[in-house]
């Protein structure tokens, strides 16, 4: 089993389908296949073999897919890599996984070349035409995809927000199982739909997701280069776009969009919105779905899950503000409970192998076959789960417990407030006081005093932000995902 043998299943079943289009590009699921195997006869030709390393370094592009499977066909690892990465990140990728080759934007040489220097990484620049002139020599592309089950198919960097980033080793298997219950049990896909991708295919969950279902069951992605919400509306009325895939930010930014135009997109296509990556505001998948007139169903993944670990089934009741139950083959369970709250631990054929090349790093968050995830979670009676917040994001306010999760959603409650994000600063007395970033609506006013006073009024006295402060925007990595850490109090 090679993840790459659902692309050629696909193209045999539906080859003049458009599998995957940007602006006025596109390719169908025949051509896709035929590029995927040129690029696995120009990998072979270049002496890569199987279980050699080959890093992406790329934005969305129409050639992504190709590049990504015609790796995997050749028999070797896909290591994805943000193209926004400095040189000294990059030099960390390349060293830690032995990557023998990279494919890396042309947007990125000055990085790239720095990042590479000292490296065993052969690096292959890509732009405009250049994989065209690349795969010139290689007119015959291969058929048959090398590899078992349970080799490594990709290592995906974890965001390294403590220490330095940790490659999980993701299998075949694990991957192909993955798509294919997400894509057949959780969001119902089909050669009829159309995934809108504004998630990188560099990370999980637009890699997986979104461009790895599509591919499985013949479904139409199409790719914006990267998020911007008025052109995410545009594409799903001109595309006639039936899934969305975002993170909480995107979601609450198209709905300020729509609060400014009204009725000005057509949207009717769009029958299911797909949230994950970060915790989804209560009030946002409201306000949403009452905007769109489309259910959106949230659940839980990482890295090191492949990355689907539970989500809202479409045949069960769904609660607002749960991550669901878990979804076939895998189990969940919370250890070191307290109070109802304990370190959510999942177990199942999602779960990595392993962190590549540190095995003390492995034993210690892969524990008798359950990965501890380090976030925290409570379980209701029903099974489904509710992420409270991660472990290392927990305040502990003069010996109090104060969850972030449970701030936000209130500061999200405001009709000013487009986007929140509560932390923890240093207290001298305390330990840490609660305090919270806050940007508004275009053309909505609040002072901090406003905002402050509206959390306190709904919750015990120890959990409001006593720190309040308005931002502009709140900093995001590439899948819009809001970066706490690089959030700090203004200094006095």
């Amino acid at each position: 089993m090679n993840l790459a043998d659902r692309l050629s299943r696909t193209a045999a079943a539906y080859g003049p389908r458009t599998a995957v289009e940007l602006g006025d590009r596109s390719l169908t699921y025949a051509e896709l296949d035929t590029l995927a195997g040129r690029v696995a006869a120009l990998l072979t030709a270049r002496g890569i073999a199987p279980g050699d390393r080959v890093g992406l370094m790329l934005p969305n592009l129409l050639e992504f897919p190709a590049l990504y499977y015609g790796t995997l066909r050749a028999g070797a690892v896909v290591v994805p890599m943000n193209p926004l990465l400095k040189s000294r990140e990059i030099a960390h990728y390349l060293r830690d996984s032995g990557a023998v080759l990279l494919f890396a934007h042309e947007s990125s040489a000055g990085e790239v070349a720095a990042g590479a220097a000292g490296t065993a990484a052969e690096v292959v620049a890509i732009g405009p035409g250049s994989v065209t002139a690349l795969l010139a020599a290689h007119p015959d592309p291969v058929l048959d995809a090398v590899g078992d089950g349970q080799d490594t198919a990709v290592i995906l960097y974890t965001s390294g927000t403590t220490g330095v980033p940790k490659g999980a080793e993701l299998t075949h298997a694990g991957l192909t199982r993955n798509a294919d219950i997400t894509a057949r049990s959780l969001l119902r896909l089909g050669p009829q739909d159309t995934v809108l991708g504004c998630l990188p295919l560099f990370h999980a969950f637009g890699q997986s997701c979104a461009m790895n279902t599509a591919v499985g069951v013949g479904a139409r992605l199409t790719l914006l280069p990267r998020f911007d919400p008025l052109l995410a509306l545009q594409t799903v009325q001109q595309r006639q776009v039936t899934v969305f895939e975002g993170v909480p930010t995107m979601y609450a930014a198209m709905l300020a969009v729509h609060a400014q135009q009204p009725g000005a997109h057509d949207t009717a296509t769009l029958r299911l919105g797909v949230s994950g990556g970060a915790a989804l505001p209560v009030e946002v998948l409201h306000g949403f779905e009452s905007a769109f007139d489309c259910p959106v169903l949230e659940g839980f993944g990482m890295s090191e899950t492949s990355p689907v670990a539970s989500f809202n089934h479409p045949d069960r009741p769904r609660k607002p503000g749960s991550v669901g139950t878990p979804i076939e083959g895998v189990e969940m369970r919370l250890v070191h409970v307290q109070n109802g709250i304990g370190e959510l631990c999942v177990r199942g054929h999602n779960v990595m192998k392993g962190y590549w090349g540190r095995p003390e790093a492995t034993a210690e968050t892969v524990q008798g076959g359950w990965l501890h995830t380090g976030d925290l979670a409570r379980v209701d009676e029903d099974g489904y789960y509710y992420i409270v917040d991660r472990q290392k994001d927990l305040i502990i306010r003069g010996g109090y417990n104060v969850y972030p999760r449970e701030i936000e959603e209130v500061l999200y409650e405001h009709p000013a407030v487009a986007e929140a994000a509560v932390i923890g600063i240093p207290h001298p007395a305390l330990g840490e006081e609660v305090a919270a970033a806050v940007a508004l609506l275009p053309g909505a006013e609040a002072t901090p005093d406003d905002l402050r006073e509206f959390v306190r009024a709904q919750v015990a006295p120890y959990k409001y932000p006593r720190e309040v402060w308005l931002v502009d925007a709140l900093p995001k990595g590439a899948t819009g995902k809001i970066l706490k850490r690089e959030i700090a109090a203004p200094s006095a």
